[in-house]
This record gives C-alpha cells, structure tokens and sequence, in this order.
C-alpha cells in the first residue's frame, strides 16, 4: 500500500497543504503586531482620531511597543522548517517571475501568462518591501525613542524617513487587505493552511507541478 499523501488532504485530495500551523501563527501575529503600530500612528497623527481616542500616552506607548515586536514573530519562526523554506521561495526571483509582472502590467489576467510558484511575483514584491520597511521603520522609530542615540540631525532625518515611510506602508497594506478580500480561497489557506488543488493549479501552477511530482516520488 503507498505512503499517504503529505501535502495531500485526507478527504480525497480535493484540498492541499500550503501554510503549516507555524506560518499561520508567524503571519496573524505579524498581522496583529503590524495593525496595532498603524492604528496607533494613525491616532497619533491624525487630529480628527488624536481627539476621539484621547490618552495621547498610552497610544504612544502602544506606537513604541508593537513597532519594536513587529519583527519577533518572524524571528521566532525561523525555527520552522516549513516557515524557511516559504522565506527561501520568497528571496527566488525568476524568469517566469518577470513574466507575471509583465502580464500584471498589461493587465493580462489570462492564467498562461502569470506563470507562479507557491508565491507570485506580487507577493514576492510585497514580502520583501514590507520586511525591509519593518526594519527601516524599527530603526528610525529607536532614534526617535531614544533621543540620546544621535545628534539633532539625524533625529530630524529619522522623523521625515519615519512619517513618509509609514504612510507608504499604510497605503501598501491596504493594496495587501483589498487583494485578500478579493480572492476567499487565498484567506482560507492562511485561515485553515489547506487550499482547493484546482485553486492551487490555477493561480500556483508551477508550484502545484513540483508538489504533485515530489508526490509521485514519495509514493
């Protein structure tokens, strides 16, 4: 008798793995982490919310906190395999890489020609903005929290950096949260960690080949 599927489901295979317990943990904290730093910025810079919520200290202390922690789920996951192994697709950009953009610029939306692994290019783009951003925005936030760490003038230069940079990734999450509203299977996947395999065939079709042809090895 062969093995059972690993990335199979066991109600037939008509759903497969693609997130593990551990990846599903690492992105609601992040997303956790992420959206409190931006709702309080937010209350910190915006009048109109400064007056609804009030406590203008402890919004600043929430500000501080979660800007800092942000990073730990992301840390703490490298114990993961799966979680390596998903961050190592991330850093891979290939020929078929530049051909979804190309298609995504053309506004092409045929399935032929956005070729994508288990990531997209999309989602590649997005990955490593928002994880250079985090560590620009903790740094820039420390010389802002700490004042006796730089001279005047890099305190300045760090506050401009911060604000801008802050409003750009309010702007990008909300391109990220729209996309997510946009495809229901695409939130069930990070929601249970399994996907429909036509789903994954469909949007995935160069990953769903590799999987099914390491299946066919391992049974």
């Amino acid at each position: 008798m062969a093995p059972a599927r690993r990335s199979g489901d066991r109600d037939g295979g008509s759903r497969v793995l693609r997130f593990s317990p551990a990846e599903r943990w690492i992105h609601r904290t992040t997303a956790l982490l992420l959206g409190a730093c931006v709702v309080s910025a937010a209350c910190l810079y915006l009048p109109a919310l400064a007056e609804l919520v009030g406590r203008r200290a402890l919004v600043v202390t929430v500000h501080e906190w979660t800007g800092i922690l942000t990073p730990l789920p992301v840390l703490l996951g490298l114990v993961s395999r799966a979680f390596r192994a998903d961050l190592t697709r991330l850093n891979r950009f290939g020929p078929h890489d530049r051909r979804w953009l190309r298609a995504a610029l053309r506004r092409d939306h045929r399935p032929q020609e956005r070729p994508a692994g288990k990531f997209n290019a999309g989602q590649k783009l997005y990955a490593g903005y928002i994880a250079g951003a985090v560590l620009v925005m903790a740094g820039t936030g420390l010389l802002m929290w700490f004042t006796g760490l730089a001279p005047l003038v890099w305190r300045t230069s760090a506050t401009f950096v911060h604000d801008w940079l802050a409003l750009a990734v309010g702007i990008v999450l909300l391109g990220h949260i729209g996309k997510a509203l946009a495809d229901p299977e695409a939130r069930r996947g990070m929601r249970t960690g399994r996907v429909e395999r036509a789903w994954a065939a469909r949007e995935h079709p160069l990953w769903r080949t590799d999987e099914d042809a390491r299946e066919r090895r391992e049974d």
